[in-house]
């Protein structure tokens, strides 16, 4: 099945396909058809299985394009506000439908303005439940829906999504989205739709069959050594990596930088304008790094995200599968990294019995496997590179002053360092040391500590300018930054979001 199959309104069809996106996920191939006959309906889903295109391509698709609101989408979280927001003016965009983002901290007056030329409302609660008793808005939507809907009952806002549907019009489609369907959600669906459809993603849909999932097991103090190798070996093009808490966000970013990656941190304590902004520059590929809490990143959307590496991995296989499904997204192939110690090894067979798959256990590559991954890589790009008038030009001065072996001797030296590689030739466990956790966890045996491994030295001693200098110098630190700080920070705002600053005084919001 293809994206075409639905018979969508062409421009609509159009902006899909600029998107990038071909075949539809589960969600999408099952919720699709039921919203375009205009049937309520109830999607058990987890975050990443994508829920905003499956309810958000077909309520563009039959909406008029009249004057007014015709569509309400509410959403537990700012952050998850202005992915959802995005999202949805992409779609819509061909078809002149403006989204309007509704959130606490926001100048009532922007916020009215913007709600007055836009088609679609994405709102947190609280702010639309005041826009709505204070009298500052008379809508009546054809369309509403509720997005992560036991994540709001999580955050208290149970009695303020009641009171909204007091305000919603009678005659409307309802949809309600929700990665786990406690009782109080069952009530809530009861009360607010109408005969609804059920649309359930079994088990084996939980994660996406397109996203290769591994681990490599390590001792505690290699963490950090296991990351840039892993990274070295699998030069990833744009990656998030998952902290458990903000402070080995804070300490892992900086970490980082000192290596000479792009990188910088995403979580809660961050003002909204700094979250935004690195948001803004991850998406247009400025950051080639993302370290993030799973908080920070709930909704996050960016669909060319080549890996995920959990860190640490996360307390519950829910926060697991919303990880990964940051990679693999339209369609895409994406891999999913986990790095875990002896010690969490039960959690992470936990997380496989829940999600109904079984991850692959690698050992770090040493450093010949890398180098000779370098190596071939750049024989690869070689091959690839046209031979350009200048550079030609360049040769003949060059042959001036050097005979042609030298030459190619000197420029082979310059391009080399990007196959430098630091580090122990040895980061954690052994094929054999993995088989033995796996066998002494199946037997409900103790932690396994033993195995080889190495000090945190090799990368901490020094920094890594030389082993990353072939990147670096081409733009992967500093180049791509000039001039591009807020190249895409204005244009659309007025219409999509009346402006976004933060109100960190209401944090339900």
């Amino acid at each position: 099945m293809t994206f075409n199959d639905f018979n969508f309104k062409e421009q609509l069809q159009k902006a899909i396909d600029f998107a990038g996106f071909k075949e539809p996920s589960p969600i999408q191939a099952e919720a699709i058809p039921i919203v375009l006959e205009g049937k309520d309906m109830v999607g058990q889903a987890h975050t990443g299985t994508g829920k905003t295109a499956a309810f958000g391509l077909p309520v563009i698709n039959m909406m008029k394009g009249q004057k007014g609101v015709e569509a309400v989408v509410i959403v537990p979280t700012r952050e998850l506000a202005m992915q959802v927001s995005d999202e949805l003016f992409r779609f819509g965009k061909n078809l002149n439908f403006n989204t309007a983002t509704v959130y606490g901290g926001q100048s009532y007056s922007m916020q009215l303005r913007n709600i007055d030329r836009s088609s679609i409302i994405v709102a947190t609660p609280g702010r639309f439940l005041d826009l709505l008793r204070g009298g500052k808005i008379n809508i009546k939507p054809s369309y509403v829906i509720l997005d992560e809907a036991d994540e709001m009952l999580d955050m208290g806002f149970l009695d303020d999504i009641k009171e909204i549907f007091t305000f919603m019009p009678a005659e409307r489609q309802t949809l309600l989205f929700s990665a786990t369907m406690p009782q109080a959600i069952k009530n809530l669906a009861k009360t607010i739709l109408k005969d609804p459809a059920f649309v359930t993603l079994t088990k084996k849909d939980v994660t996406n069959s397109k996203i290769t999932q591994t681990y490599y097991v390590v001792d505690e103090r290699e963490r950090d050594d296991a990351l840039i190798r892993l990274y070295d070996f699998k030069n990833p093009t744009k990656s998030i990596i998952f902290c458990r808490t903000k402070k080995e966000v804070d300490r892992l970013s900086t970490f980082l930088v000192s290596q000479g990656f792009m990188a910088k941190g995403l979580h809660g304590d961050m003002e909204q304008r700094q979250r935004e902004e690195a948001i803004r520059a991850f998406k247009s590929s400025k950051l080639e790094i993302l370290i993030a809490t799973d908080v920070a990143a709930r909704g996050l959307d960016v669909n060319d995200v080549s890996h995920v590496f959990n860190y640490h991995l996360p307390f519950d296989s829910e926060s697991y599968v919303h990880r990964i499904g940051r990679t693999g997204r339209a369609g895409k192939e994406g891999v999913a990294v986990s790095i875990v110690t002896p010690h969490e090894f039960r959690m992470l067979q936990k997380i496989e019995k829940n999600i109904g798959t079984k991850l692959e256990g690698k050992i770090v590559p040493n450093i010949d496997s890398v180098k000779v991954k370098k190596v071939s890589d750049l024989k690869d790009k070689i091959k690839e590179q046209d031979i350009k008038d200048y550079a030609l030009e360049l040769v003949e001065e060059l042959k001036e002053e050097f005979d042609i072996s030298t030459i190619a001797f000197k420029l082979a030296s310059m391009v080399a360092s990007s196959t430098y590689v630091k580090g122990n030739n040895n980061i954690g466990k052994s094929e054999s040391d993995i088989k033995r956790l796996i066998e002494n966890a199946q037997r409900g045996g103790g932690d396994d500590r033993g195995g080889r491994g190495g000090s945190r030295g090799g990368y901490r001693g020094g920094n890594r300018g030389g082993s990353r200098g072939g990147r670096s110098g081409g733009g992967r630190s500093g180049g791509r930054s000039d001039g591009r700080s807020g190249g895409r920070s204005g244009g659309r705002s007025d219409s999509r979001s009346g402006g976004r600053s933060g109100d960190r005084n209401r944090s339900r919001d």
